[in-house]
């Protein structure tokens, strides 16, 4: 795998983890519900693979939602930022071959 695509693909998990974080704070006053937590895996042949699962018990978790929103959005950052240095480098190499 390349380094373009891994980073993409952790960009999508900042993503979908973002949106679990942001699911349970508009649902804080809904009582019962049962907070969202975002499993990451190591995908087959690099990057990650993401998936949503209930949490193990009812209730709120304000501080690490929170928390878990500033992480998310760090990540993707972290992975843009790997992602734009790939495309750079792959410019870089096709100028030199040219």
């Amino acid at each position: 795998m390349n380094a373009a695509h891994i980073a993409l693909t952790g960009m999508n998990a900042a993503q979908q983890t973002l949106r679990s974080h942001a699911h349970n704070l508009a649902n804080l006053g809904t009582e019962g519900f049962r907070r969202e937590r975002t499993l990451q895996a190591t995908a087959s042949g690099g990057g990650t693979s993401t998936s949503v699962a209930p949490a193990a018990v009812v209730g709120e978790a304000i501080a690490e939602d929170i928390v878990g929103q500033m992480q998310a959005g760090h990540a993707f950052a972290a992975n843009l930022a790997v992602f734009k240095t790939a495309r750079r480098m792959s410019e870089t190499l096709l100028d030199l071959q040219a």
